[in-house]
């Protein structure tokens, strides 16, 4: 790339019709912000500045970008006075500016990375002052139409309310994203003016006034159409959304991944699945995950920043910030929540939830568990419905389950708490001390049946008259 380049990335409004506390562009999908898909699709470009446009919670719009982008530069629009005053204030910022600028609206989270590359060929090839991204659409209501003159050049842009019966007519549309050449775009900038209903500078008009200048004008259409799609409410954001699942995964299929029902599969940009996963219906897979080869996901399983080792299953869980090592059985019903490692071969089976613990090669935590900052060992086994009561109130305490362990059913071990490699726990204990290697530990009340119980407290009920018929026999 030998010419400089500029990126302008247009983020300063509020997005009213969304109803949200949160600027539009903020809005998440599928991984990232609006506005973060559309800076990863620009990224590529190797822009020598990117200039975001803020307004409405500049902060806010700060941060973000501190996050997701920190080398791009803000540009501040106090009063948003349109589209063309916007593109001004970022030039005002960025005085060095040369070569081309393109500019991008922070809400078009559908535009790749592959349209954007070919589009700037096209204009830094083509000897343009400025390239419009256009496409062509059956339905063009409500959408600026790309004029043109006898000989096809194009001489302007007509939005939809001010269009006559002929304009109307033209299918091919103005996507509102352009590339220019930097020192004709100042310079057109400047000669804009606000004469209009709403008192704003458009941007629009600055293709006129370059047509008036005779300065060339060209187009390229986008290779896919959804690429322009813009959002102002939820309803289009939803509609959106969808085109982005239905691309992510076909990608992910074609890469080797079998997915039974992909209109029920969410997975973000940001996931990873390798080969010859199989992910059954109704599966999410969000953030840093990552799925290792030949595992199973699913069904109805959220992933959220987790990590799944080869050959693994996880079936009707819920994991967030877990590591789930190879061959290991996860669910059904199981939740493991942050800092949650599970070794080779482990298992968190129904109804166990997991918090903080690592559970070592092999061991088994099979059913009806809640276990918190717990180790446990490796081929260690946690009975049914055990508790590990690790919070007194006001403070976290570990417990360490050793190796080959076994903790026997309904029992409760009372952080902190040591079990030693080898060891048993009796069913139905509640382990408040430590116990040593190869103990049987028993903490329980002893039993007493009373004799004669029912005939003489429940005296003609039918459970009396069960006990006297067995009684018979």
């Amino acid at each position: 790339m030998s010419e400089a380049r500029t990126v302008i990335v247009l983020a300063a409004g509020k997005g009213t019709r969304m109803k949200s506390s949160l600027p539009k562009v903020l809005m998440p999908m599928l991984g990232r912000t609006l506005l973060g898909h559309v800076l990863e699709a620009a990224h590529p470009l190797q822009a020598d500045q990117t200039m975001v446009v803020i307004g409405h919670e500049a902060e806010k719009m700060k941060q973000h970008l501190a996050q997701v982008a920190p080398y791009a530069q803000t540009a501040t629009q106090e009063q948003q006075l349109g589209t063309g005053h916007a593109v001004r204030v970022a030039m005002d910022s960025a005085p060095e500016a040369s070569g081309t600028v393109v500019v991008l609206y922070g809400d078009t989270p559908l535009l790749r990375a592959e349209t954007l590359s070919a589009f700037m060929s096209a204009h830094e090839s083509s000897g343009n002052t400025a390239t419009v991204l256009s496409a062509v659409v059956d339905d063009p209501t409500g959408l600026g139409r790309i004029l043109r003159d006898s000989e096809g050049a194009v001489t302007g842009i007509v939005e939809h309310r001010d269009a006559s019966a002929d304009e109307l007519a033209i299918n091919e549309i103005n996507s509102g994203m352009y590339a220019f050449d930097a020192a004709s775009l100042r310079q057109t900038l400047g000669m804009l003016k606000g004469n209009n209903d709403q008192g704003e500078e458009y941007l629009t008009d600055v293709l006129g006034l370059l047509h008036q200048a005779g300065k060339r004008i060209g187009t390229f259409h986008a290779p896919e159409v959804e690429d322009t799609y813009g959002c102002n409410d939820r309803a289009q954001m939803a509609d959106l959304q969808a085109i982005m699942q239905g691309r992510i995964n076909t990608e992910v299929m074609r890469s080797g991944v079998t997915l039974d029902d992909p209109s029920s599969t969410w997975i973000d940009v940001t996931v990873r699945v390798e080969p010859d996963v199989t992910i059954r219906p109704g599966v999410q897979l969000r953030g840093d995950t990552v799925i290792g080869a030949h595992s199973e996901i699913g069904p109805d399983s959220t992933l959220i920043d987790t990590s799944v080792g080869a050959e693994a299953s996880v079936t009707r869980a819920h994991c967030v910030s877990a590591r789930i090592d190879d061959e290991c059985q996860v669910g059904p019903f199981a939740y493991l929540r942050p800092g949650t490692v599970l070794a080779q071969r482990a298992k968190a089976g129904t109804y166990v939830e997991l918090k903080n613990s690592l559970v070592e090669a092999g061991a088994k935590v099979p059913h009806l568990s809640y276990v918190g900052d717990t180790d446990i060992g490796p081929d260690a086994n946690v009975g049914a419905g055990t508790i590990v009561a690790n919070y007194d109130g006001v403070d976290k305490h570990r417990t360490k389950i050793g190796e080959a362990v076994f903790v026997g059913s309904n029992s409760v071990l009372i952080a902190p708490v040591s079990i030693a490699d080898g060891s048993y726990v009796a069913a139905g204990s509640a382990i408040a001390s430590d116990v040593e290697a190869g103990e049987l530990a028993v903490a329980r009340g002893r039993q007493h049946n009373a004799s004669g119980w029912v005939s003489k407290r429940r005296s003609g009920t039918k459970t009396d008259r069960a006990a006297r018929n067995a009684a018979k026999d």
